[in-house]
């Protein structure tokens, strides 16, 4: 409904005349706004469909609505080529890359969100991110509980809408399982600048904005070896299996007996982020593909 009125709002008052849709399931609106002479740009970001907090209805939709996205706009760009092959395998057509960027402001060092918290610099592991089956929280909880480790988990963020899997979480949760709900800005970047280390259990993702966010921020990690994951990251993190709970435990051991290597780690990381995911460029190639197709 929010795109519908978006793109209502674009062809009656005139307001636009290149129109970047954010997910190819608002492909749909690719067809009204091309009619009106708009030039159409779509963001894929992952494989939609596959994604588990959709019901059946939900990824019938989804894969008719990459047929749209794959054929009526002027151009798809994906932010990450196992997305972009497979659509590429699929519809036999070729597509624009354009990663994230992952530069993130050094921020002026206010740790207020860490006290109201109750949180200290390097006592936590973290995670960002809504709370739906894709993200894999129902392999890190029981993972991190399985773990030698005596810090904190804290879990920032939760289910879009009221659900049965949140209540799955927090009814696994102990008194090491921190839930302080959403938090945004500056605060989500002041808690991953001084976490202990991030983990990025997850299903299935696109390029993470959050992972290239930790990798900028210089901040150990440790993410499931999909392979959306593996090109961000490369050898950069620590990996666990995915939807394995003892790789995972194992990892987060190993990262409490070898934290120096976790640091370099680390480093390399953020020079990877900052070479290979620069918003600058990034920018510009946007600009290009909307100026040239």
């Amino acid at each position: 409904m929010h795109s519908f009125k978006c793109t209502c709002d674009i062809i009656v008052s005139n307001t636009a005349d290149v129109v970047h849709i954010q997910n190819g399931g608002n492909s749909i609106w690719a067809l009204p706004l091309r009619l009106f002479g708009k030039k159409v740009f779509i963001s894929q970001d992952g494989v939609d469909w596959k994604r588990d907090k959709w019901p059946w209805y939900g990824k019938l939709y989804l894969k008719i609505a990459s047929f749209i996205t794959a054929h009526f706009p002027n151009e798809v760009i994906f932010d990450n080529v196992i997305a972009k092959k497979l659509f590429e395998d699929k519809f036999k057509k070729q597509f624009k890359f354009i990663p994230f960027g992952s530069e993130v402001e050094a921020g002026e060092g206010n740790t207020t969100i860490l006290e109201e918290i109750c949180l200290e610099k390097g006592s936590y592991y973290l995670f960002v991110g809504r709370f739906i089956p894709d993200k894999g929280l129902h392999y890190l909880v029981p993972a991190f509980k399985n773990s030698n480790s005596s810090k904190k988990l804290v879990l920032v963020g939760g289910s879009p809408n009221p659900s049965p899997y949140e209540k799955e979480l927090l009814a696994m949760a102990n008194d090491q399982i921190i839930f302080p709900g959403y938090i945004y800005g500056e605060d989500t970047n002041t808690l991953i600048r001084n976490a202990y280390c991030y983990i990025q259990p997850s299903d299935v993702e696109g390029l993470s904005p959050v992972v290239l966010t930790v990798m900028g921020l210089n901040v150990p990690m440790i993410v499931s070896d999909i392979d959306e994951n593996k090109y961000a990251v490369l050898d950069t993190v620590r990996m666990f299996k995915q939807g394995d709970i003892a790789s995972l435990t194992d990892q987060i051991s190993y990262c409490e007996l070898n934290y120096p290597n976790m640091v370099q780690l680390a480093q390399k990381a953020s020079d990877r982020a900052l070479s290979v995911f620069n918003w600058e460029k990034v920018a510009d190639e946007h600009v290009e593909v909307f100026l040239n197709s």
